[in-house]
């Protein structure tokens, strides 16, 4: 009775199950191997087998990934011939060929970022011209959007002495920052070069553009000093901040919650150069570079933090032993909403200049005396 009890269980648990059926498995019909079988080529090679590499090998880092099929040459004349002079290729068989770029490069002086894209070759008898396109899930080359290639460089073909049978890509490392993307077949040999230490360049205006404000003023502008006020001219103070904006955002107590640390100012942290030794809530600070975050206390109360956590990109993961000093002050309203975040750096005294922090309708000053 128990066994019966346990069949039954059994039974019912396969009831909601998909099965695979005798009539369905002879509607399935799968794929036999393709004339044209597809490859991968890797650079560094070695990264294919990354698992059995050791942690601190430096193939493990793979820097790109070719995706291909390798048609067979099988006594055909091929350029000229099969593929024609002047027409764009698909470098291979089936779907476009796709390489994956595990970095940033460069191609012929054009900067491609990390990521994958397909790749085309106009043959000629001298020369092939080589595209990279971000267009991507195309076979072939027909009805393709041309106005998605990034690049068409001009690359020279060489004759080979034996006949390469399948088409075939590889890579030639020329030195640290450089290698060859090759491409072989019949009697022909075309290589890419690529450079693995591509330009890094700002990609348009930042949204919070950089800014300086500096004690003296007049010190930023030397050169247009008449030598008898070069004296007074000399760099005290310099702060270099960037400057995010309100658009149409509520700042104080929203954007920025009371409590949290902020970095007074968006993007790297803002930098503080004291020319000379000063003084700050009584804290003797020595002349040099420091970072400047301010913990938001509440709506009337900010705390300064000067400390030496630079370079940095904000206060994420900031480790309070590297403050110097730290200074509550009260905040204060702005005379007129400001846009942008804005800083000053205005006398107070003789010995004393104000870091004047403002932003939205609120603004707090640091002060720091001179020895």
């Amino acid at each position: 009775m128990k066994f019966k009890y346990i069949i039954l269980i059994i039974s019912f648990a396969f009831l909601g199950m998909p099965n695979l059926n005798a009539q369905d498995a002879q509607e399935l019909k799968f794929t036999e191997m393709d004339k044209s079988p597809m490859d991968a080529a890797y650079y560094p090679r070695r990264a294919a087998y990354k698992n059995y590499l050791e942690d601190d090998d430096p193939d493990r880092n793979l820097k790109v990934k070719v995706l291909y099929c390798r048609p067979n040459k099988k006594g055909r004349d091929i350029f000229g011939v099969l593929e024609k002079w002047g027409t764009d290729w698909r470098l291979g068989a089936n779907e476009a060929t796709e390489v994956t770029f595990y970095q940033a490069v460069e191609i012929d002086g054009v900067h491609i970022d990390e990521g994958t894209y397909t790749m085309f070759a106009q043959i000629y008898q001298s020369h092939w011209v080589l595209k990279i396109s971000t267009e991507r899930f195309i076979a072939g080359v027909s009805n393709r959007d041309i106005t998605k290639d990034l690049v068409a460089v001009s690359i020279p073909t060489a004759q080979i002495p034996n006949v390469r049978e399948e088409f075939t890509i590889g890579f030639q490392k020329v030195n640290d920052g450089k290698i060859n993307m090759v491409f072989e077949w019949d009697r022909t040999r075309a290589m890419l070069p690529i450079n693995l230490n591509a330009v890094s360049l700002a990609n348009g205006p930042d949204k919070s553009p950089m800014d300086l404000v500096q004690y003296p003023n007049s010190s930023r502008f030397r050169n247009y000093q008449k030598p008898e006020d070069l004296d007074k001219a000399v760099a005290k103070i310099r702060v270099i901040y960037s400057r995010p904006q309100m658009k149409g955002r509520k700042i104080f107590g929203d954007m920025l919650k009371f409590g949290d640390m902020w970095r007074v100012g968006a993007n790297e942290t803002t930098e503080v150069t004291f020319f000379e030794d000063v003084t700050i809530n009584g804290v003797a600070v020595k002349k040099g570079k420091y970072g400047l975050f301010a913990n938001l206390i509440s709506a009337d109360e900010w705390e300064f933090i000067i400390h030496t956590n630079l370079p940095s990109w904000g206060n994420a993961n900031h480790d309070e032993k590297t403050n110097v000093v730290t200074m509550k002050v009260k905040t204060a309203k702005t005379p007129k909403t400001l846009e942008a975040l804005s800083m000053l750096l205005v006398e107070n005294g003789v010995n004393q200049v104000d870091l004047v922090v403002g932003w939205e309708n609120t603004m707090a000053k640091l002060p720091i005396v001179f020895k």
